[in-house]
């Protein structure tokens, strides 16, 4: 399986990355993992209603380029994922389950996509074939890589039938 993490903004903090390499490492003997960060726009204290919508929109379109949709970039489709906080929620077990049918269905690329500290613009919202939530809390978007890298490898783990932490 070919596994995209799209984001939005660098990790900038040496643990953060550390622990996305460890994780990177891992996967490495279940899936062909990348990472795909785009720039990130500065969102001044106190915008505006239309100025945080320009600031999704630019965001936006520079996910858009990569994102493997039947009408997007690149060759084939991909499943795509937006990581939102109104999105389904599901336990480790049942993300396991998903990623294994997508797989048995013939799905072989899966994208998640982590939006800016604004959230995504509508066009990306469009794209998604699944909203995921990890809570109704808000985690800093740095930590929310290692999160979801950590849960894609557990989802793994439990594919195979090997152990894992409950």
């Amino acid at each position: 399986m070919k596994i995209d993490i799209l984001c939005v903004g660098k990790v900038k903090e040496s643990f953060y990355r550390d622990a996305i390499d460890e994780y990177k490492k891992r996967l490495s003997r279940y899936a062909d993992l990348s990472i795909i960060e785009v720039q990130d726009e500065k969102t001044p204290d106190r915008a505006g209603e239309a100025e945080e919508a320009e600031i999704k929109r630019k965001e936006g379109e520079r996910l858009l380029k990569y994102l493997q949709t039947s009408s997007g970039g690149g060759s084939g489709k991909a499943y795509i994922v937006t990581l939102e906080i109104n999105g389904k929620e599901l336990g480790s077990v049942q993300l396991a389950d998903k990623i294994s049918s997508l797989g048995v269905n013939g799905v072989s690329h899966i994208q998640f996509v982590i939006g800016g500290s604004l959230g995504f613009s509508d066009e990306v919202i469009s794209k998604a074939d699944m909203h995921l939530s990890f809570s109704k809390m808000t985690f800093p978007h740095q930590l929310m890589r290692v999160i979801l890298l950590e849960q894609i490898y557990r989802s793994y783990r439990i594919i195979s039938g090997e152990p894992y932490h409950k």
